[in-house]
């Protein structure tokens, strides 16, 4: 092959450090890992196998205190049994409290005699929907095509102001309840995304200048940060927050206290990125040492270190399964981690060689031959300008086998792990700019892609640069092409964004988004007369979708790249959508 796609992954272990837990429930059960030293990658194969339902691991995320001890005599299958039991038992306790994104179900009822619904049936069906969900979630395939019941314009805005300089980083809970962001004057704000008030600041803290030599203040002593805060992640379960930034160390937050909890090194540079897996209580980080590091929050302790980019790793992502993707900026390539097997994918993007061109038989793409003197002669069609990439900037889950990156060229591209090469690019999403030079005249260069954000499990995802907008766009059916379905105005560098569902009734818990659209509830919650005599209820744990933005006047790794005027502030935006 012209060029390595696969590379074995190095692996570097703590001899010191505990290994994860076994016993916390939010965490899957690690297969027996399997060391590969080179893989093949089959081109033709598009799909993974579906997966069987015996291999899911649908545990709750916390076993219900009502369990009960282990029998010792208790055979495999009664256990199995009892385990079903409980896990039902949390399926239907938490129907009414689900704020995840669910599968819009038909569910066909009978009427009594009294025209009453029967509500066991009801309850039957309601767990039925839940349970099929669970099955597609944990499959980890893309299975909520829900971007054509979205209108795309923004019904609500918040916006939150508190930091002097760029926002780096903005991130909600998974309820919808606490909003946190980052920036470069050092500090971490908590507000109250219902009320749109702050609620908390963490404050940069300062080392003793006056120290020398031993004396000196250890930055990874100090109960928070003492520089730039680059990048932030929330645990799945709302309990811990993880911050990081130009200080080279990751710091856990407790949510509901509000407090310092511990401080990580290791790293040798400064630190862009964090991602949670996502049910789980395992951190990723992505440093510009070239390194990503795992720590496991539930002991608390680092777990282990991965090698393979060979520049700065400036954006990382993760969901369920035991794997992670990187951007790799100057080199150019996207790195899929398999933790248990001990390897990577690695996938190549920006331009091509010229020997390269030739040995793929595209060196004479552009020409016909003259059948009559056997000559080659060039097609006299107008040549499109081409731009390089040199910088991958961001990159983002959609689900488990499918991620979208975008760059320099300001190109976003669509990426499969079955494939080397991007199922499907779409070139200058965000447009062009233009800046005077007094020698070259007008110099016209694509907006980069500085930030992309996946709704997990779903055809949508969003993407943001310096134009003034943050683009909504959907993945086709056919998962193989993605088109525009909507812009926010958003003046300023959007330095990170996120898609998250909002839970039941957020729009009439939160001051700041008005009042909700009279015909909502009909949408969601209505009954029609079926002509078989059957009523149809439309059930949906949808209600309405967040789009939370940071933005800043500066770009969130340095200061190369300054908008000012017309609005731009350094600020978080929150805004809404509703169903059609």
């Amino acid at each position: 092959m012209p060029d390595a796609f696969f590379a074995t992954k190095k692996r570097k272990r703590s001899t010191t450090t505990k290994k994860p837990s076994k016993s916390n429930g939010a965490q899957s059960k690690s297969k027996p890992k399997k060391r590969h030293t080179d893989e093949e990658l089959d081109l033709d194969r598009t799909d993974q196998d579906d997966v069987a339902i015996d291999d899911l691991d649908l545990r709750v995320d916390h076993e219900p205190e009502s369990s009960g001890d282990e029998d010792i005599d208790e055979t495999p299958a009664e256990k199995r049994l009892r385990l079903a039991k409980l896990y039902l038992q949390s399926v239907t306790e938490g129907l009414g409290e689900s704020a995840g994104v669910h599968v819009i179900a038909a569910v066909h009822v009978t009427r009594t005699a009294d025209g009453e619904f029967d509500a066991a049936e009801v309850d039957k069906e309601l767990v039925s929907a839940r349970l099929r969900q669970d099955v597609l979630e944990h499959s980890g395939k893309l299975h909520l095509f829900i971007a054509d019941t979205y209108n795309f314009n923004p019904t609500s805005r918040l916006r939150c102001r508190g930091h002097r300089l760029s926002v780096t980083s903005a991130v909600a809970t998974e309820d919808a309840k606490y909003l946190f962001t980052a920036s470069k004057d050092g500090t971490i704000i908590k507000w109250d995304l219902r009320t749109g008030q702050k609620t908390a600041t963490f404050h940069k803290k300062r080392l003793d200048p006056k120290g020398k030599g031993k004396e000196k203040a250890n930055p990874f002593d100090v109960e928070g940060h003492t520089d730039q805060v680059l990048a932030l992640a929330v645990s799945s379960n709302g309990q811990y927050l993880a911050s990081a930034g130009k200080d080279k160390k990751v710091v856990v937050w407790d949510i509901e206290k509000t407090q310092w909890v511990k401080g990580f090194g290791g790293h040798k540079d400064l630190i862009s990125s964090l991602a949670f897996r996502k049910g789980t209580l395992q951190l990723y980080s992505g440093s510009f040492d070239r390194t990503v590091k795992l720590f496991d929050l539930s002991v608390m302790g680092y777990v282990e270190t991965l090698f393979g980019h060979q520049d700065t790793i400036v954006s990382i992502d993760a969901l369920r399964g035991e794997t992670a993707v990187t951007a790799g900026a100057r080199d150019r390539t996207l790195r899929y981690w398999k933790i248990p097997e001990e390897s990577q994918l690695v996938f190549r993007g920006g331009g091509k060689s010229a020997l390269r061109e030739l040995l793929e038989g595209g060196a004479f793409e552009g020409h016909d031959s003259d059948e009559e003197g056997g000559r080659k002669r060039g097609k006299s069609i107008e040549k499109q300008k081409k731009f390089v990439e040199g910088r991958i900037e961001c990159v983002a889950m959609v689900d488990e086998t499918k991620f979208v990156s975008g760059g320099d060229t300001g190109s976003i591209c669509l990426w499969n792990t079955q494939k080397k090469k991007p199922v499907f690019t779409q070139a200058l999403c965000h447009g062009l700019h233009e800046v005077e030079s007094s020698t070259e005249g007008v110099v016209t260069t694509p907006r980069w892609i500085t930030s992309v954000a996946c709704l997990r499990y779903s055809d949508i995802f969003a993407s943001g640069s310096w134009d003034g907008t943050i683009r909504i766009w959907k993945i086709d059916s056919n998962l193989k092409s993605f088109s525009l379905v909507g812009t926010v105005p958003t003046p300023g560098v959007v330095n990170s964004l996120q898609l998250l569902p909002a839970p039941k009734g957020f729009l009439d818990g939160a001051s700041w988004a008005g009042t909700p659209d009279p015909d909502l509830a009909a949408k969601s919650g209505n009954a029609t007369r079926a002509p078989n005599g059957k009523s149809t209820v439309k059930i949906t744990g949808i209600e309405t979708l967040l789009l939370v933005a940071g933005l800043g006047q500066e770009h969130r790794l340095g200061r190369w790249l300054t908008v000012k005027g017309e609005g731009a502030v350094n600020s978080t935006v929150v805004v809404t959508f509703r169903p059609r």
